[in-house]
């Protein structure tokens, strides 16, 4: 089935239809209740720390790479476009896709997993359920409540990661709320499988557009990657002069979005085909069909390939390696002095009954800068040079 542009699919999310907000509000007389969340979101601290955020290279390295926020920002065009060809609710999935790595750590996912060391024992820490701890509590800009008080829809979008004990955890404190359906096995809105969907289309094609421009990749070992050398062939087959020294860079940024724009046509296509096979009556039915977002079985295979020449070329670069190594050393020596020495936190941490928490806290709303500035002012942390 073809939704009509412009028109909710059956199996949309209908906001008139919300499962609502941990704190009832009155409804805002020009916007639905998803325009509301994707607001707030754009408007929160949490959402302009993202800028100074690493994606793969550390902020400082270069004003052209990716940061946490033009990752976002590429998330959610991406998945709207798909949502609007798909009939889905394109507010929803722009406000899942804004959130989505609003608790992401200082230098990218090697922070992560050095706060995840230092909490090993205070229950761990993890990215998804941080966001989800932003917009629930973290934020403090209304005066009725902690967190933004997004609606059920786009919090269930934000969680899209769970271990079984994390989700038994919030189960007890929401019960059938977010994390119900790691409990029941079931899936999220189609909203939400889109952005997370979206969420590894836009981190393969600028992970690429970044590792070219860093000097750790090349053109020519791209050839070797099936789904990106066959777009780089139609491009040099439909502009000859591309192959051209000088015209690296263009050839580059189109073989980029003919690689994107396959990747988007390749979804829709497979989607609808899914959700035709499905037949769900509504947006709450498709939740218990399993994954209908979805790329075809021939391009789900090129684009897990393309995720392994990543991750072994660029992500384990020995100059990635080292840099973020780095960029861990300094999570690990700021969490250990702020554990010690709580003195040394905003007031409104230091005062925290469960310090470790708040520490993980503090550490993951840093920005790259901030936290590099912080390791060099607190007297038992050396300076840390990353570069």
């Amino acid at each position: 089935m073809t939704p009509i542009p412009g028109a909710l699919a059956p199996y949309a999310s209908d906001p008139a239809t919300s499962r609502g907000r941990l704190h009832p509000v009155t409804p805002a007389p020009t916007r639905n209740a998803f325009q509301r969340d994707r607001d707030r979101i754009v408007h929160c601290s949490a959402f302009r720390r993202l800028v100074y955020k690493t994606q793969v290279f550390l902020n400082h390295e270069g004003d052209l790479f990716r940061t946490r926020l033009t990752h976002s920002l590429e998330v959610a065009q991406l998945a709207r476009d798909i949502a609007r060809a798909l009939g889905l609710h394109e507010d929803l999935v722009e406000a899942i896709a804004l959130a989505h790595d609003l608790g992401h750590t200082p230098f990218g996912h090697a922070g992560q997993d050095a706060l995840n060391d230092c909490m090993r024992a205070h229950g761990g820490f993890e990215h998804n359920l941080q966001s989800l701890r932003v917009v629930d509590a973290l934020e403090h800009r209304y005066p009725e409540h902690d967190g933004l008080n997004l609606t059920f829809e786009t919090r269930e979008g934000i969680l899209k990661h769970c271990s079984p004990a994390n989700a038994r955890r919030i189960e007890a404190r929401e019960p059938g709320g977010v994390a119900r359906r790691f409990i029941d096995h079931h899936e999220p809105s189609l909203e939400a499988q889109l952005a997370n969907l979206a969420d590894e289309i836009a981190y393969n094609a600028h992970d690429i557009d970044d590792g070219v421009r860093s000097g750790l990749l090349t053109l020519a070992q791209l050839a070797d990657v099936p789904l990106f050398a066959q777009h780089q062939a139609a491009a040099l087959h439909d502009h000859p002069h591309l192959a051209e020294p000088a015209q690296g860079r263009r050839l580059l940024y189109e073989s980029i979005r003919r690689m994107l724009s396959a990747q988007v046509y390749d979804v829709i296509a497979a989607t609808r085909a899914a959700i035709d096979a499905a037949a769900p009556q509504d947006a709450d039915a498709a939740r218990h069909m399993g994954p209908l977002v979805r790329f075809g079985a021939d391009m789900r295979a090129q684009s897990t390939a393309l995720k392994r020449f990543l991750f072994a070329r660029l992500y384990r670069h020995p100059q990635v390696v080292e840099t973020t190594a780095r960029g861990q050393k300094v999570v690990r020596e700021l969490f250990a002095t702020y554990l010690d020495a709580p003195a040394h936190l905003p007031p409104e941490f230091a005062g925290s009954a469960d310090r470790p928490r708040a520490v993980a806290d503090y550490i993951a709303g840093m920005t790259d800068r901030f936290a590099l500035r912080e390791h060099e002012r607190l007297p038992s942390t050396p300076p840390a040079s990353i570069k």
